[in-house]
């Protein structure tokens, strides 16, 4: 029986990965910072006799992430699959933001992934197998205000998934990063979250993510791409998931670097003009009440 490890799995898209696997016949160890929390997958879990085992294990601490590993390789001997997915999200300006919060971004999105991979990579490469499928997202090729820590952390995990693919090929390990675009998850729907901004990027960017979620795109989308990838034999790099992610891709390809800052640093008039002709979203109605 295959093997893999999710990350975040307390809810949206690791969720969803966990339940997809598992559904597929896998042995799923499905690990999180506070199992007491997962009532609802639990049950899930019970009511469909899944092979899922939950982990309680921080991906920001070195010793958490040790003891969860050894224990699931001393249960198991070997793992087939790691899907690196916790995340967390974090909005707003640049001037704003308190680096306190820069660096708990980091330090999951970034530094949480090389921890697990990290663990895992010895024994992958000792059995010349393995598949590690790192969950980037779109805004690791685009940066939007206020979404710039965020950004950021995507950015760096997308440079080191791409590094680390070139040097574990040799030894038979795939590596994929999947991007997704905008999904209904919390995450998504905490961007309309927050205190006013000196700053309007913020608050009408919310905007394009409430109407993007009047047509929702459910994270089992995700969840069913990432499956995909480590049943098949690709060696495809990167992989856009969502009916956005890809348009987004493009549209954002399709300008030069002063372009893409003068879109974003337009008025608010023309920013939300620009957003209906281009996208044909309406976000202003986040602002309507």
């Amino acid at each position: 029986m295959k093997s893999v490890i999710i990350t975040g799995t307390s809810k949206g898209i690791g969720l969803e990965t966990a339940l997809a696997f598992a559904r597929a016949g896998y042995k799923v160890f499905a690990t999180m910072r506070n199992p007491d929390k997962a009532a609802d997958f639990k049950q899930k879990i019970k009511d469909e006799s899944l092979n899922i085992s939950i982990s309680a294990m921080d991906v920001d601490s070195d010793e958490s992430v040790k003891q969860c590993m050894d224990a699931i390789l001393q249960e198991n001997g070997s793992i087939d699959v790691l899907v690196n997915n916790a995340g967390i999200e974090c909005h707003g300006s640049i001037e704003e933001i308190p680096m306190a919060d820069f660096k708990a971004v980091m330090e999951t999105n970034y530094f949480g992934v090389l921890r697990c991979t990290k663990a895992l990579l010895p024994l992958m490469r000792e059995h010349k197998n393995g598949c590690i499928i790192n969950v980037t997202s779109i805004a690791g090729k685009i940066a939007n205000t206020p979404l710039g820590a965020y950004a950021a952390s995507k950015h760096a995990l997308e440079a080191v998934t791409e590094s680390l693919a070139q040097e574990v090929k040799p030894h038979n390990i795939r590596v994929a990063m999947v991007q997704p675009g905008i999904i209904n998850t919390q995450m998504a729907n905490d961007i309309g979250t927050g205190k006013d901004s000196i700053y309007p990027q913020s608050k009408r960017f919310a905007g394009l993510f409430a109407a993007s979620l009047k047509t929702p795109t459910h994270p089992s989308m995700v969840a069913e791409k990432i499956l995909e990838i480590a049943e098949s034999n690709s060696w495809q790099l990167r992989y856009p998931v969502g009916p956005d992610a890809l348009p987004f891709l493009q549209w954002r390809a399709s300008m030069t670097d002063e372009e893409y800052v003068d879109w974003n640093a337009a008025t608010d008039e023309d920013w939300y003009n620009a957003v209906q002709n281009t996208f044909g979203l309406n976000a202003r109605q986040v602002n309507a009440d």
